[in-house]
């Protein structure tokens, strides 16, 4: 159609949230004048989200944006086209959020069933064919003796906040929560709920995050005289 490309763009971060740099210099070049079109494979490649696309609506009506072309919808800038545009915008973003909440109960429904909805944590791997976490038996050992050599992905020993969420990691157990729920997973367990529950009374013990009270003497006898306020410990 005799178009002069002045630029072209790959954006690889996904559409559903706005701050894509990628995208946001391409806005940029066409408020400054150097581009006054888009050619696109479809609407949903440049906007999931409301405020992407209320900024292309926003620079076609502003005319710094004249024209958008794509091989799979029709475009024509006028208040019809505008409109349509909008439509091909919001049916965008309800196929993103209508996914994200498909995929959650799709989870939540796994867990129903007794099956970890995520990544294997240390001393399983993820089975693709049964769906189901499985015990890796070289790493299981490490976690149920929890001897020396359990590492970081980069190769460093475990920090200690990654120790203490391994003790307190109910899915060792047999167990796992998930979404605040707790479910009985169909996974074999590293270690009994009795030995479990013991780390847990001895982790509760050390960590008492509860406020202790303390008791003074004269506590609420003695005022200052300047200001006539008690003095307090």
């Amino acid at each position: 159609e005799n178009l002069q490309i002045v630029e072209f763009f790959t954006e690889a971060q996904t559409a559903k949230e706005p701050g894509r740099k990628i995208f946001n210099n391409l806005l940029k070049l066409v408020e400054k004048g150097f581009a006054q079109g888009i050619v696109s494979w479809h609407p949903d490649r440049l906007a999931r989200n409301s405020i992407d696309g209320g900024k292309i609506i926003y620079l076609l009506d502003t005319g710094q944006l004249l024209d958008l072309k794509f091989p799979t919808f029709w475009f024509q800038n006028t208040p019809q086209g505008k409109f349509m545009l909008n439509i091909a915008f919001g049916k965008s973003k309800y196929y993103v959020d209508s996914l994200s909440e498909n995929v959650k109960r799709g989870l939540h429904f796994k867990a129903k069933r007794g099956e970890w909805p995520g990544f294997a944590p240390f001393g399983y791997r993820n089975d693709r064919n049964t769906k189901s976490l499985v015990v890796q038996s070289n790493e299981a050992e490490l976690v149920k003796m929890f001897k020396h050599g359990i590492k970081r992905k980069n190769g460093r020993p475990l920090h200690y906040n990654q120790i203490r969420d391994m003790l307190t990691r109910n899915l060792y157990c047999g167990l796992f929560t998930y979404v605040g729920e707790t479910y009985e997973g169909k996974h074999a367990p590293l270690v009994s709920k009795t030995l479990y529950d013991k780390v847990q009374e001895h982790l509760n013990s050390i960590y008492d995050t509860k406020p202790k009270k303390h008791e003074f003497d004269f506590t609420g006898l003695l005022k200052c005289k300047e200001c006539d306020s008690f003095i307090t410990a």
